[in-house]
């Protein structure tokens, strides 16, 4: 155990954000289609839309706790991202999630994975002092298994994220490590993309109780006896809805109740490395002062961090699915039932092009004119108003706007970079938005709607979102869709 007394000069956490998609599918549609059980404990799993990946839901998590604690990207230091399912298997993802939040370049930038302990112990080497401050810690994951399998049943997605600065409020007062090899608790494969174990539930049971009772065992100060010090919630990784309360009654002051106040597995299903996060958010926004978040792996160890809050953490985060999908709607999205890209063809957008044009599709960085103020979306060439080619000041444009215009591609219609996204998805709206500019002025842009909501009508309001766009050469290019501002979920503040 390490251990340290809090003061207004350590690093803490100041705000929390969390993200799930919107769309899940209900336990009850998983029985009806493989009859047999679902996954234990979880009555929904959240589902990625077919623009969705962990790199999306980490930008999403990202931005709301930057968001929730009012500090600029620019300030941020350094930029942690873990996660088990990367968009690529050898790419730097925390370099595009930088881009995706407007991080600055020369913020130190640290990528983790290959175990859903990760984002616990990301967090855990942020909070020891030895990262510069301010620091954003995101984890993110959406695993999967075969059709049929345990895993797939269980299978969640979603991304949780800590803003830690100079003396916040949330500070870890005991850290505990436990490792014991497991091996066939939870892998995958060399090359494959779905998550595997034994399936020896006794043995999977024995070695996750056995790694995160120690952990917490050896996380928790004080005497052997529960005490008012003890954790007030308890947010671990769960890989079902069950499994969690197998190490109640395992450490001093751990029952139950505590773990309840922690777990959102019921409500997400297994997120990976996102699920202590997404407990800590829920835990803090219902009051919690001293919660306990512990990352498990397969494998397997544990990292456990007791924390202590002697002020206020900002909470945004958005936990809740809204839409549930038949299981017919789920496979196509997850890709069980749809074809490949059609070969040829679609945009010729070679990625040099796309790389000089990020600042733009990333995060709308419009440009006004160095003569007439007149704003230009990209800001190139000469000024349409005045004719200037004396260049453009950077403009950070708030992302978002009214619709102007708006039509409806169908799945059939859509171009065939966006032939799988309409396979999995189906028809989705095309806007003409006109974006809001600090100050004065605005910037009429076309921006796909997100495909899970209603189409808006000219004259609503809309926020742009981080979504995939499409795919090409085998890179990924990410970008920015847009989502009514009435359909955006309410998150929980405190």
């Amino acid at each position: 155990m390490t251990e340290s007394e809090p003061s207004s000069e350590r690093s803490g956490i100041a705000a929390v954000g969390g993200y799930v998609p919107r769309l899940a599918l209900p336990a009850e549609a998983y029985r009806e289609a493989w009859e047999t059980g679902a996954a234990p404990g979880v009555d929904r799993t959240a589902v990625p839309d077919a623009d969705e990946d962990s790199l999306t839901l980490a930008a999403e998590a990202g931005r709301r706790a930057l968001d929730a604690a009012a500090v600029d990207p620019s300030e941020i230091a350094s930029l942690a991202f873990a996660t088990t399912t990367p968009p690529s298997e050898e790419d730097e993802a925390v370099v595009r999630l930088a881009s995706l939040l407007g991080t600055p370049a020369s913020a130190r930038t640290r990528e983790h994975g290959r175990s859903t302990r990760a984002g616990v112990a990301a967090l855990a080497d942020a909070l020891a002092g030895d990262v510069p401050t301010p620091a954003l810690v995101v984890a993110a994951d959406c695993p999967n298994g075969s059709p049929e399998s345990d895993t797939e049943a269980a299978a969640g997605a979603g991304a949780g994220a800590a803003l830690i600065v100079d003396g916040g409020p949330l500070r870890a007062i005991a850290t505990g490590e436990h490792a014991d090899p497991y091996p066939g608790t939870r892998f995958r494969r060399h090359g494959r993309t779905q998550t595997e174990s034994l399936g020896a539930a006794a043995y999977e049971r024995d070695a996750y109780r056995t790694c995160v009772a120690s952990a917490i065992a050896d996380g928790l100060p004080g005497d052997s006896e529960p005490t008012e010090a003890d954790p007030d919630a308890v947010a671990l990784t769960a890989p079902d809805g069950k499994l969690p309360y197998r190490v109640a009654g395992g450490a001093p002051g751990l029952d139950v109740e505590r773990i309840a106040a922690g777990t959102v597995v019921d409500r997400t299903g297994d997120t990976g490395v996102a699920g202590p996060l997404l407990g800590l958010a829920d835990a803090l926004a219902d009051g919690a002062r001293r919660p306990l978040i512990v990352g498990y792996g397969g494998g397997s160890g544990a990292t456990a961090v007791h924390l202590s809050r002697d002020g206020t953490v900002s909470v945004d985060a958005a936990i809740d699915p809204v839409t549930d999908l038949t299981y017919a709607a789920y496979a196509r999205r997850r890709g069980f039932v749809t074809g490949d890209a059609p070969a040829g063809g679609g945009a010729n957008v070679s990625v040099p092009s796309w790389r000089r044009t990020l600042p733009q599709r990333h995060r709308l960085v419009a440009g006004r004119c160095s003569d007439c103020s007149a704003l230009r979306f990209p800001p190139e060439g000469a000024c349409v108003s005045c004719g200037s080619l004396a260049g453009y000041d950077s403009v950070q444009l708030p992302g978002t706007g009214t619709v102007e215009a708006v039509t409806t591609v169908g799945a059939a219609g859509a171009p065939p970079e966006f032939a799988v996204f309409g396979q999995r998805a189906g028809s989705f709206g095309v806007a003409v938005v006109g974006f809001d500019a600090p100050e004065t002025g605005s910037v009429s842009l076309p921006v796909s709607v997100i495909a899970d909501v209603d189409v808006p009508a000219v004259g609503d309001r809309v926020r742009t979102v981080p979504r995939r766009i499409y795919e090409r050469e085998g890179v990924v290019r990410y970008g920015l869709k847009v989502v009514p501002t009435d359909a955006i979920r309410e998150s929980h503040s405190r």
